[in-house]
């Protein structure tokens, strides 16, 4: 097996499970373990995962964010209940700029109702489900492509942010902690505040697990939304706690979860 081919079944069975042990990977590849060692150094390297003792896992950690595949995968129920949740603040003839996040891309199907719409995103997920579709002006944003986040970022990516106006932004956030949102990765972390600084109103979208933990970069104070959009799993007492620091806080309807 080639070590381009190598690379790609790891980070398959990553997506697919999580964390995996070496001695399963060099079974699966064929190779010895210390082969196995090297193709998770690359790996690492690259920032796709991170090596823990006995193999590696791609579960994100106050400095690691998750494949996009394998976050898609996590909480996806919550995940689309909160999205079309959040689609509600949208209204038909309105520019919305939409992130990365693996919540906000599950919004596309439920803009399908809003149109006409100009989208602005440098989420390949969403390119990809309006690119075909009647009544969107889709402005897709440049930028280097991470196959990691599966969007657009950088120089280029913020420069166009910057260059732009919308309505309204959906925006996700991989940590919250107390009032204050954070992310593992400066590039993502730059893009999402260019899309605060160039939106009218903004919403955060986010499942309740990302609640109580911390990431190395802090985006932002929950203040400057419009809404922090959830779901109920969130618990009464710390939806309170944050209602008491100003923090508007809205809830998927139970039957959407």
């Amino acid at each position: 097996m080639k070590r381009e081919d190598r690379h790609r079944q790891i980070l398959d069975l990553l997506v697919e499970s999580g964390t995996v042990a070496l001695e399963s990977l060099a079974q699966h590849c064929a190779v010895s373990r210390m082969t196995i060692h090297r193709d998770l150094d690359d790996l690492e390297a690259e920032g796709l995962l991170r090596k823990v003792r006995g193999g590696a896992t791609i579960e994100a950690s106050g400095q690691f964010e998750s494949d996009f595949r394998y976050r898609a995968r996590v909480a996806a129920d919550e995940k689309r209940a909160v999205a079309r949740r959040a689609a509600q603040f949208v209204e038909p003839g309105m520019s919305v700029m939409i992130d990365d996040g693996s919540t906000s891309q599950m919004v596309v199907p439920f803009l399908l109702e809003k149109r006409p719409l100009t989208v602005i995103t440098n989420n390949m997920a969403v390119i990809a489900g309006l690119q075909m579709e009647q009544g969107f002006d889709l402005i897709a944003l440049g930028g280097t492509y991470s196959r990691k986040f599966n969007g657009f970022f950088g120089t280029l990516t913020d420069a166009a942010l910057r260059s732009l106006r919308a309505d309204v932004s959906l925006l996700s956030s991989s940590a919250i902690e107390g009032r204050t949102a954070f992310h593992q990765d400066q590039e993502v972390l730059e893009a999402k505040r260019a899309m605060i600084a160039s939106s009218a109103r903004r919403y955060l979208l986010v499942d309740h697990q990302k609640f109580g933990r911390t990431a190395l970069h802090l985006l932002t104070d929950l203040g400057v939304f419009d809404a922090v959009v959830t779901s109920a799993a969130l618990g009464p007492e710390r939806a309170e706690a944050l209602r008491r620091e100003g923090i508007n806080l809205t809830f998927a309807e139970e039957s959407d979860a």
